[in-house]
């Protein structure tokens, strides 16, 4: 039998092991070997296991792999679009939708490239995607990005999106960029049978993805919670992003949002949520009683002007909450540890700076995000996680002087990983990745 190779990454500047693990217990490292983490080193200690690897970390604060749960990787190549800056939401989409009907597989491969190569530079190990805009000759758009992230490394999860509202109906997308419901649904199997791994440390999963209660009908709402029921995958959708969305549903449904949801068959564990902004006490009880997920959007939120998601509230409620940089039109960044210093300024706003700390905002970056996905194996370090850290360079001028290393990747601004170590495999070294030139990226 071959001898597992076990690497001490030995005496980091500072550690952040999320969940409930204390991070004094790993002080002095962290052994990793056959994917996973399979020791902890505390403080003056030396490790038990058989070590063939050691890679001293002094330069490095260390972190689980940052995990972003929503995102549109085709928004990047329309970043700060003349037309729809300055827009709230709804002119926003519409200014878009106009580019967007353009989309092809070959924009596509480049622009998940990009999106993907841009999170794991920031830290992230895990990315999310949700697809919906599917023009003719892009019907195998989950394809092209399964294809994609392969090379790129990282694990993820892609949102089989859906829009079936057209203009003609009242919906907000161009006729040509919806699908009709039977394929939607039956693609939405297709790809789920294709690509969704449900073993420990997968890869590659698949979660279903109506857009929002504006672009597909009530019907392919109900059809597809009952489909992601029966083939046990995960939903989402677009919710409480705006008050624009929640008059849309009133005067469409005649209910708000959350009534809507739960008249859809969505109010319930399985589900997560991006955005969450605008629920009343009454609805945010009831989402937490049926422990659906939210993704925390601070950069979009405050771009568009859509307003502040209640995270704290959420939490208390029994939501499970994890962080998102949502799509590159209306961030205009994929970048994850930004995101994470994004969310600390803004919920402080709402709550105080005793209540919200780089901790509490790292966690929804990491385990938050994890409990959402339902990945009890990963966005922790921990004997047994999956080996998933980001490696994050002090030596910058932007962190002289720094005293607390695991508050300064917060408040004073890191923004790149030296190094990221996806399920044990190297995959960033030296702020290089193994298999993407950045430059050539740049040129696609």
């Amino acid at each position: 039998m071959k001898a597992s190779n076990n690497i001490w990454l030995k005496h980091p500047a500072g550690i952040f092991t999320g969940g409930a693990t204390n991070s004094d217990d790993a002080s002095n490292g962290i052994v990793v070997g056959n994917k996973k983490i399979v020791e902890l080193v505390g403080k003056g200690k030396e490790p038990k296991t058989a070590i063939t690897q050691v890679i001293d970390c002094r330069a490095f604060a260390i972190t689980p792999g940052l995990i972003n749960i929503h995102h549109h990787f085709y928004q990047t190549l329309t970043r700060c679009v003349p037309e729809a800056l300055n827009k709230p939401l709804f002119p926003w989409l519409k200014s878009l939708y106009q580019v967007w009907k353009n989309l092809d597989a070959d924009m596509l491969e480049s622009a998940t490239k990009l999106a993907a190569l841009e999170l794991m530079m920031s830290g992230a190990t895990t990315v999310c995607d949700h697809h919906y805009v599917f023009p003719n000759g892009l019907e195998n758009a989950i394809d092209i990005q399964v294809s994609a992230l392969q090379l790129l490394g990282c694990r993820a999860v892609l949102t089989r999106g859906s829009m079936s509202l057209g203009e003609k109906d009242g919906g907000l997308p161009p006729d040509t960029v919806i699908q009709n419901e039977d394929t939607i649904l039956l693609d939405s199997e297709r790809v789920v049978s294709a690509f969704h791994q449900t073993h420990e440390g997968a890869m590659m999963q698949i979660a279903l993805a109506p857009c929002s209660p504006f672009s597909v009908s009530t019907q392919l709402m109900k059809d597809t919670a009952s489909l992601a029921k029966s083939l046990n995958v995960l939903l989402h959708t677009h919710l409480g992003e705006t008050e624009d969305e929640d008059a849309f549903c009133v005067r469409q449904f005649g209910m708000r949002p959350v009534d809507y949801l739960a008249s859809c068959g969505w109010l319930e564990e399985r589900t997560w949520l991006a955005h969450a902004i605008h629920f009343t006490p009454e609805e945010i009880v009831r989402l937490g009683k049926a422990k659906v997920g939210i993704a925390h959007c601070p950069s979009s939120n405050m771009l568009l002007a859509s307003g502040i998601c209640p995270t704290l509230d959420l939490v208390k409620a029994g939501c499970k909450v994890g962080l998102a940089v949502d799509g590159s039109a209306s961030n205009d960044s994929s970048n994850m540890i930004q995101e994470v210093r994004q969310s600390l300024l803004q919920q402080r706003l709402k709550y105080g700076a005793e209540a919200i700390t780089a901790k509490t905002v790292l966690d929804y970056a990491t385990k938050g995000a994890a409990n959402v996905l339902a990945r009890p194996d990963i966005g922790e370090i921990a004997v047994g996680m999956q080996a998933d850290l980001a490696f994050f360079n002090l030596d910058a001028l932007r962190f002289s002087g720094v005293g607390d290393p695991i508050a300064a990747l917060v408040q004073c601004g890191a923004h790149t990983v030296g190094k990221l170590m996806v399920a044990g495999d190297w995959i960033i070294e030296n702020g290089h990745h193994k298999n993407i030139d950045p430059m050539d990226l740049m040129a696609q």
